[in-house]
């Protein structure tokens, strides 16, 4: 069904759910997993107290740390990742690097790190889902499918297997 799959990833609640999905079903499907976290550049820091370039360091840290979790997760389970950060507007670096991967399924967690600046900007996962042209999994922000001990394998809404 899923021959490649990508999951995004923000280091929030909800994304760290959304990794757990991912890697069960790339797990479930013998399936390469493809993780991204992207560095949104529309949040400017135009004050004398912040230098913008640390600013943005200090993000792109923050992001491959979300992703060295992501791998950590994934390997434990036997699932080989490729990780990657991007800079740019979310929606549109996540669905470029679901074309370039060709991947046959894009995860997401239902609600990133600022559900306020998410209302402001509009929802990284309502744009992706509303543009994607391939099956997009929106994963909740309640319990992570990732400690193994209460989940076997992904499920659907009605409890049925993926």
């Amino acid at each position: 069904m899923y021959e490649s799959i990508l999951v995004a990833t923000d280091g929030s609640e909800a994304a760290a759910t959304a990794v757990d999905h991912a890697i069960a079903l790339a797990e479930r499907f013998d399936a390469p997993l493809y993780g991204i976290a992207v560095v949104d550049e529309r949040t400017e820091y135009d004050t004398g107290i912040v230098d913008p370039e640390e600013a943005r360091q200090h993000l792109q840290e923050r992001a491959a740390g979300w992703l060295e979790e992501l791998e950590s997760t994934a390997t434990e389970a036997g699932v080989t990742v490729e990780t990657t950060v991007q800079s740019g507007v979310p929606h549109e670096e996540i669905l470029d690097e679901a074309a370039d991967r060709d991947a046959d399924a894009i995860v997401l967690g239902s609600r990133g790190r600022s559900s306020f600046r998410g209302a402001l900007l509009g929802s990284t996962v309502d744009r992706v889902v509303r543009i994607a042209a391939r099956p997009v999994l929106v994963v909740g922000g309640g319990e992570r499918v990732g400690d193994r001990s209460n989940s076997e394998s992904p499920r659907n809404a009605d409890g049925s297997d993926v």
